[in-house]
């Protein structure tokens, strides 16, 4: 399935608290880039890229965009389109099953639109061979009919921009990942400042009274991830909406421990693997396999879902032989640690 979402209107953001929460994450994406907090590399070669494109009346390059999910993948896609008042078509790797999926998407295409695939990894490989003619020359191969039968009917199609989102890069073929002719752009994790400024943004569109204190203590447990902050903001809001009290300091640390959230952003899944890591396997090395069997969670949920911050706070090494807890994830959860 796909969707069309029209970008040449350039409205002004005014939500009240009273707006259903479904619209929410879509009213705080940024509509501008003055609006849009960090990345700056890739935002600088975009505006290069999209203003050069302008200049000749071409549609830009096709790009593709990569990294853990929440970091704006998707918002820069929706600003871009903002930007150039193009028209986009949203769909999905999984939503395009058949290649008539994908040849009725392109061939309904206007000239310069946009058309935005999240999780490109999951694209079916028919259809990927399907998509490598109509990147490079423009033009859709389909075959009707089949065996001694069959032929090839070559379709026209506008020039188009293809932007691509995906959290794993490394699942892409080759032959797709070199036809990403305007680049592949890598979104980094966020500063705590960054932070800062994002949830700043989000709780003046919310409507929402933040002290310094209260968006000090959101950002560190935010994981470097704005999605993450936006979702930590709006439960406190909740919280603070519910008990009748201001978003303090106090009252962000009693909604994020009611979540169960630590201060340093740790989940209680995030801290149950350290806990069985130390206590029942003398804190490692230990296989993933045997992990996931100690913890109950699927292989994939704790290698993509929980290993990487654990890894990127240094509470946890991935080695040959397994997974470690260091000695500061001994120290984090008040374990004493033995060489």
């Amino acid at each position: 399935m796909s969707s069309t979402l029209n970008t040449n209107d350039n409205e002004d953001i005014d939500v009240s608290l009273t707006k259903e929460e479904g619209h929410l994450d879509h009213t705080l994406r940024p509509s501008m880039w003055e609006d849009y907090i960090g990345q700056e590399n890739i935002k600088a070669n975009l505006k290069i890229l999209l203003t050069a494109a302008q200049e000749r009346n071409h549609p830009a390059e096709h790009i593709i965009f990569y990294g853990p999910p929440g970091l704006g993948k998707t918002t820069l896609a929706h600003l871009i389109a903002k930007e150039t008042g193009r028209q986009i078509k949203i769909t999905s790797g999984p939503a395009i099953e058949k290649v008539g999926d994908l040849a009725s998407i392109l061939t309904n295409l206007s000239s310069g639109d946009i058309v935005f695939i999240d999780e490109i990894h999951r694209l079916n490989k028919m259809v990927e061979e399907v998509l490598y003619p109509a990147m490079e020359s423009g033009v859709l191969d389909i075959i009707i009919g089949k065996g001694p039968s069959a032929r090839t009917i070559q379709l026209e199609l506008p020039a188009f921009t293809l932007i691509a989102a995906t959290t794993r890069i490394a699942l892409l073929s080759a032959p797709l990942r070199s036809r990403f002719s305007g680049g592949v752009f890598r979104l980094e994790f966020y500063t705590h400042e960054e932070i800062k400024k994002i949830l700043a943004r989000s709780a003046k569109i919310l409507g929402v009274v933040l002290d310094d204190g209260a968006l000090d203590e959101i950002a560190s447990r935010a994981r470097f991830t704005p999605r993450t902050a936006n979702y930590f903001l709006k439960r406190c809001r909740d919280y603070a909406q519910v008990h009748k009290t201001p978003v303090s300091k106090e009252s962000v640390k009693k909604a994020l421990a009611l979540l169960e959230i630590d201060e340093i952003g740790l989940s209680s899944s995030d801290r149950r693997v350290l806990e069985i890591i130390i206590t029942k396997f003398n804190g490692g090395p230990v296989g993933l396999k045997t992990i996931a069997a100690a913890t109950s969670d699927e292989e994939a949920t704790i290698e993509e879902v929980i290993e990487p911050y654990l890894i990127q706070l240094g509470l946890l090494e991935r080695t040959a032989r397994g997974r470690t807890v260091t000695e500061k994830g001994y120290q984090h959860l008040g374990f004493e640690y033995d060489k």
